[in-house]
């Protein structure tokens, strides 16, 4: 099994395709406004929006989306106005963070986590 696709919702998409544009995601699937979906540009995973009239409601999802060279992608990102309401940090867990929101309120977390996504010192084996 392999996890290839999430779909987020979005009451713009359009708005939220711009926003995800600047993150460096690749547009590949046109159909505004009520759906578009992107690659990212490592890998093969695709990521998707669509159209909702009303978002969910409560703590929703986190997307993580990793990068090699997170505070050059932060400070890349920031030159472009995007806010983050957290700076790259590291964590007890042995991943590099920083926190944001899309224009839908989706959290996002963009990170460097390495080897240590998958095989952490405390990994059960």
């Amino acid at each position: 099994m392999n996890l290839n696709q999430i779909t987020i919702p979005s009451l713009d998409v359009a708005k939220a395709t711009a926003f995800y544009k600047v993150l460096g995601l690749h547009l590949i699937v046109d159909a505004l406004p009520n759906y578009v979906r992107f690659e990212c540009p490592d890998g093969d995973a695709t990521f998707s929006i669509h159209k909702v009239e009303a978002l969910p409601i409560g703590e929703g999802i986190s997307l993580y989306f990793e990068s090699d060279d997170l505070d050059q992608w932060v400070s890349a990102l920031q030159d472009k106005f995007i806010v983050f309401d957290e700076l790259p940090e590291d964590r007890p867990w042995l991943w590099r963070e920083a926190h944001l929101k899309d224009p839908d309120g989706n959290h996002l977390i963009l990170y460097h986590a390495g080897k240590n996504r998958k095989n952490p010192p405390w990994r059960i084996t």
